[in-house]
């Protein structure tokens, strides 16, 4: 069976506010990493009502020093927002800590509105327009030392200096990352959940056109899904409910936490919500185990995925937890032996 992974967003709802949310998603981090699950990943959102952290390298040490078999990584760190050099320093650090247990994944967007990437970057330099690959560059120089002759930031040093950057990977929603991805040899995950490009377009071309390289020899493909898992077809419904709703409110810009079940199908919904609704359910996986293994199966082998990295963003926690116990069922993960 394939590997699977946690994408965690660090869920703020109508009950759970952001400090708690961060506390469950180290508890969270440590039940999944009693059940098998290889790779734990935090993103970075910024002015988000629902998502409590911005700062995936803070949450990695954190979860990292909490769990004991988990690679933890960012999912990603978004470059624009942020100097390479800072970036290579701690995610250098982050690795001489835990060695061999830390991945750098890295986005193009902002991860959030105009006026907030703005406030992000007010200090930096002012570079125009796209200028992910030029950042990206920069990172990758930082490692390789590989700066022209008289260049500035020969005389600069990312400490430590005696440890490497962790493995890089790349995350996109389209086809633009995946070539990248594959031209410069790293490894790279498509963020389907949210993605309106094709999930199998952008995979198979990654893995077509992957050219080796000093950071991955072969192709590594990771397809990031929505999935809400529960005992009952119902239930699972029930739990996607609210899911559904902050959605739907999203996509006409209003940004609040998590609703709960109740408050989600209590919900005045209007013919052209439940169109919408129906729309966005074509990115989310709904339902018993073998419901959502039935609907995930055909995507994983057209995708040709060597791992499959979930997000499940229920209002309860304890429902949160459940849903991924039951996929390592399904999945017939093997749990870690005890030292």
């Amino acid at each position: 069976m394939i590997p699977l992974s946690v994408l965690d967003l660090s869920v703020v709802t109508t009950e759970t506010r952001p400090a708690a949310a961060l506390r469950n998603s180290i508890d969270l981090a440590r039940h999944v990493d009693g059940l098998g699950y290889v790779r734990y990943w935090l993103a970075e959102h910024h002015n988000l009502a629902s998502v409590a952290s911005p700062a995936p390298d803070v949450m990695i040490g954190q979860i990292a020093a909490a769990t004991r078999h988990l690679r933890v990584g960012s999912g990603g760190v978004m470059l624009p927002n942020h100097a390479p050099l800072v970036v290579a320093e701690r995610f250098k650090m982050l690795e001489a800590l835990f060695p061999g247990r830390i991945d750098l994944g890295l986005g193009r967007a902002p991860g959030t509105d105009g006026a907030t990437a703005y406030a992000l970057r007010s200090q930096l330099d002012r570079r125009e327009g796209d200028d992910f690959l030029e950042r990206l560059h920069e990172l990758i120089l930082w490692e390789t030392r590989d700066f022209p002759p008289g260049h500035p930031y020969n005389n600069v040093v990312a400490m430590p200096d005696d440890t490497p950057l962790p493995p890089i990977w790349l995350l996109g929603s389209s086809d633009y990352s995946s070539e990248l991805a594959a031209q410069v040899g790293m490894g790279f995950a498509f963020a389907h959940h949210f993605a309106s490009h094709d999930a199998v377009a952008a995979m198979t071309s990654y893995r077509a056109h992957f050219k080796p390289s000093g950071w991955r020899a072969t192709p590594h493909a990771i397809l990031a899904v929505a999935v809400v898992a529960a005992e009952t077809d119902a239930e699972a419904e029930r739990l996607a409910s609210s899911m559904d709703l902050n959605r739907l409110l999203r996509d006409r810009g209003k940004y609040s936490p998590l609703p709960s079940p109740e408050e989600a199908l209590a919900y005045p919904y209007t013919d052209a919500d439940r169109a919408l609704i129906a729309r966005n359910r074509s990115r989310l996986f709904v339902g018993s185990p073998a419901t959502v293994m039935q609907k995930l199966q055909p995507m994983i082998t057209a995708c040709q995925a060597d791992e499959l990295m979930v997000i499940t963003a229920v209002y309860d926690h304890e429902a949160r937890k459940k849903s991924y116990s039951l996929l390592a069922e399904a999945f017939r993960l093997t749990k870690p032996r005890a030292a």
